[in-house]
């Protein structure tokens, strides 16, 4: 096994096989005791607060999952376990490599098998926050547990342990597409290169909407990359099934990758997800961040208002520029399909790799429904930002 850090061994199982959650707090819990707080009456914000501080003490969120605790809220009416829930008996637990707001992700060691650990941290105080983060978790664990593709993340097992879930993947060792283009230079990833990047994102995709699924919150970020550069779709706490969400209002996701429609709280479909691809091949070709300078505010106002994009690269070959055009239209009906979008970069790696001459007419042809959309757009446009 690759890992060279300290493990933490978790866990047992109860004699009904159920896992045992957290006891009450005493003055050797990574808690203070409730004798160690001020007797006064706090302030909701005050205790916010202090509950903040309290999480952010500790220095690691895997001692709330050591065994020695009440049973788990796991099982369900019949005493059965899920399929997913995890025997965390055999989950060892390294050291963290990455935080948000509300979960760190861990190293980790999952039946002899090398891990990502997600722990969310479900708050006691804010209620909304608590049923939007169950909510989260409970569409990720659904989702992830029943897509098999090589371009989606796979899941291995999951706990819920209040006031800590988790949700455990392969581990992905190169960290996220963001990351990997943060260390690159402007403009300085090959044509061969970015086809094979975007290839493993709209192939994940393709699989993911033949499903039924709108990811919502398609990013770099969210765009996990292995050993060998292979890139995989993940987080799926914000998807839905294209038949419950298609008429749902509301904005989700990351405003600098989100579609307009998205961002006015209109109807919208599962093309949300070709208009963030968009904005992620732009990122590959250009290995910057979508409207740099801007708040996420401002970037949101610009896209949905505005219909301004990000400044397509001058050195780019005008096939893919043509392609984050079209991904990125401000119609949602005149943007392609991930069927198409495959197939065209497929058709472009193939010469690629033939060596033969790319011309954009040939690219055209691929798509006979989408000719009229991408005709004339074979000028590649200059470094300022475009119209939608």
């Amino acid at each position: 096994m690759a890992f060279c850090f300290p493990v933490l061994r978790l866990g047992k199982k109860s004699r009904a096989g159920s896992i045992t959650s957290p006891p009450s707090f005493s003055p050797s819990s990574p808690f203070p005791s409730s004798s160690r707080w001020p007797k006064r009456n706090l302030l909701p914000s005050e205790m916010d607060i202090m509950e903040k501080k309290r999480w952010d003490s500790l220095e690691s969120w895997s001692m709330l999952l050591e065994p020695g605790n009440a049973e788990s809220s796991e099982a369900n009416a019949g005493g059965e376990r899920e399929e997913w829930m995890a025997d965390l008996s055999q989950l060892f637990i390294g050291n963290k490599f990455a935080s948000g707001s509300n979960s760190r992700i861990y190293r980790g060691i999952y039946k002899q098998r090398a891990v990502a650990v997600k722990m969310v941290r479900i708050p006691e105080q804010d209620e909304e926050k608590r049923a939007t983060l169950e909510q989260q978790f409970n569409s990720e664990v659904a989702f992830l547990s029943r897509l098999y593709h090589p371009n989606i993340v796979q899941f291995i097992a999951a706990c819920k342990k209040p006031p800590v879930y988790c949700i455990i993947t392969e581990y992905m060792s190169q960290g996220t597409l963001r990351m990997y283009l943060h260390k690159k230079e402007p403009y300085s990833l090959s044509t061969e290169t970015i086809l094979q990047l975007a290839l493993d994102i709209s192939r994940g995709m393709q699989y993911l909407h033949s499903q039924g699924v709108i990811h919502r919150d398609l990013k770099s970020q969210n765009l996990l990359l292995n050993d060998v550069r292979r890139v995989k779709v993940a987080d799926f706490g914000t998807s839905c099934l294209e038949t419950q969400c298609r008429e749902s209002k509301g904005n989700m996701g990351t405003y600098r990758w989100m579609a307009p429609e998205m961002i006015k709280e209109k109807p919208y479909t599962r093309k949300v997800d070709v208009y963030s691809f968009g904005i992620v091949l732009w990122e590959l070709t250009t290995a910057l961040v979508p409207y740099q300078g801007m708040t996420p505010v401002q970037a949101a106002y610009a896209a949905s208002e505005k219909s301004l994009r990000p400044p397509l690269s001058t050195t780019c070959s005008p096939v893919l520029n043509n392609l984050i055009k079209s991904c990125w239209s401000a119609n949602p009906a005149r943007r392609p399909d991930f069927n198409y979008i495959v197939s065209v970069l497929e058709k472009y790696d193939e010469r690629l790799k033939e060596g033969l001459p790319v011309l954009v007419q040939q690219e055209l042809r691929i798509g006979n429904s989408l000719f009229k959309l991408l005709k004339g757009c074979i000028a590649t446009t200059s470094s300022i930002p475009v119209q939608a």
